[in-house]
């Protein structure tokens, strides 16, 4: 638990996403807004969220759909381009998550000095994009010789997008992964992006890993968060934080803010 707590504290991280662009080469990439305009937009996501009083935040290239298994290097330059210009205006700890690719993830962490990954590093899914099998042991020996492995990692044990191919229970899986393939925080999610993981699934990771930190990573909103932080160590939100609370639009100011007000007052006023 060293790590998490070196890089968040003690109190319960409420972890915010900048949502980038999608990226050049991509489906949805826009050529005329171009890489200036992803850079545009991320800045303003950030310093709106810095201004509500988030305790971290995570650069992610949710709109790089559909998602691949491992990215072509434009991404990740990409995205190491955008918070390589950002870096002197965070304030809070920053993580990457390059989706679906954890040796992506930890190269733009190494490049960028993001402090924490998120991604899947462990299981085997039916996915929409294909079987979907990651190799923990690969992608912790690359960050490593990246000088990368002082990298908090935040483990997804219920993937997006998927469905697991092991049968074990979902706690089952989530204190194998602890035990083989030495996560430092354990996430939650829901069946897709900005859908909440079911309470009784966090209620069961959490009954199971008493000793590890248990986070909800999809689908938090306004109005559960405090419930959901009643049982979690912690969450990360995105889609509630943007305008009308669309996944793709702009961080609204004003619903940061209520969120971490929200937050602060599940907290004892932390």
């Amino acid at each position: 638990m060293s790590q998490f707590q070196d890089v968040f504290g003690a109190k319960k991280p409420v972890i915010a996403m900048v949502h980038l662009g999608a990226s050049p080469g991509t489906p949805l990439y826009d050529a005329e807004r171009g890489i200036d305009g992803i850079l545009a937009a991320a800045r303003a996501d950030l310093h709106a969220l810095q201004a509500a009083g988030f305790d971290a935040v995570m650069f992610g290239n949710e709109n790089d759909r559909p998602y691949e298994l491992k990215v072509d290097p434009a991404t990740s330059t990409t995205m190491a381009y955008v918070i390589g210009r950002l870096r002197d205006e965070i304030t809070v700890p920053f993580g990457v998550n390059v989706l679906w690719d954890p040796q992506a993830c930890f190269a733009v962490a190494a490049a960028t000095g993001a402090r924490f990954v998120r991604e899947i590093f462990t299981g085997t899914y039916a996915s929409d994009m294909g079987i979907w099998a990651p190799d923990a042991g690969a992608a912790l020996r690359y960050a490593n010789r990246l000088g990368a492995g002082g990298v908090a990692r935040l483990y997804n044990i219920s993937a997006e997008f998927a469905d697991s191919l092991d049968r074990r229970s979902l706690p089952d899986r989530a204190r194998s992964a602890v035990f083989s393939s030495i996560p430092d925080a354990v996430l939650v999610s829901g069946v897709i992006t900005g859908e909440a993981a079911a309470m009784v699934d966090l209620e069961a990771v959490k009954r199971v890993l008493p000793h590890t930190p248990v986070l909800a990573n999809t689908g938090v909103k306004h109005d559960t968060v405090a419930d959901v932080l009643a049982v979690a160590d912690g969450c990360i939100v995105g889609s509630a934080l943007k305008r009308g609370g669309d996944t793709w639009a702009a961080v609204d100011p004003d619903r940061a803010a209520d969120f971490m007000a929200r937050v602060r007052a599940a907290r004892g006023g932390q």
